[in-house]
């Protein structure tokens, strides 16, 4: 039985030792034609002219399961509809940008002209006087610098 069980371990070892050296050359899933580029993926312009406002929803769920950054999106773009900005902006929940603050919403402003690095922000609706109605007055003046 031992015999058996060390002709079995040598053989697999065979095996994977050949599958490595051969998926190194080329592989099966890949398919070994060259690259067309004249095929292209189809693109559309953006509905939003001057940016996107990204709105972590994990922010304010690890934080003992508030709304917080539901009702700051929310805001956001009702603010922008109220000033006539909502075509030109777009407020977006999205999953953990990685961020992660202990406290606060990390907001990430994407403009479409700039090549820089994107601003991303972290809003803490409950450290101001106001319930964070400062802070989000001041959070909607940097999307508004952001303006084309």
């Amino acid at each position: 039985m031992k015999k058996l069980i060390y002709r079995i371990k040598k053989l697999l070892q065979r095996i994977f030792k050949s599958f490595a050296s051969t998926s190194q050359q080329t592989s099966p899933l890949i398919n070994s034609r060259p690259l067309d580029t004249s095929i292209s993926i189809p693109s559309v312009p953006p509905r939003w002219e001057s940016g996107l406002v990204l709105v972590c929803s994990q922010c304010a769920n690890e934080q003992s399961g508030s709304t917080a950054s539901e009702d700051l999106e929310n805001w956001l773009k009702s603010r922008l509809k109220i000033e006539g900005l909502w075509g030109e902006f777009r407020v977006v929940s999205t999953s953990c940008l990685g961020v992660c603050p202990k406290a606060g919403i990390t907001v990430v402003i994407v403009s479409n002209g700039s090549g820089d690095n994107s601003p991303c922000l972290i809003v803490n609706p409950r450290s101001d006087v106001y319930d964070g109605l400062r802070l989000r007055e001041l959070l909607y003046s940097y999307i508004k610098q952001n303006k084309k």
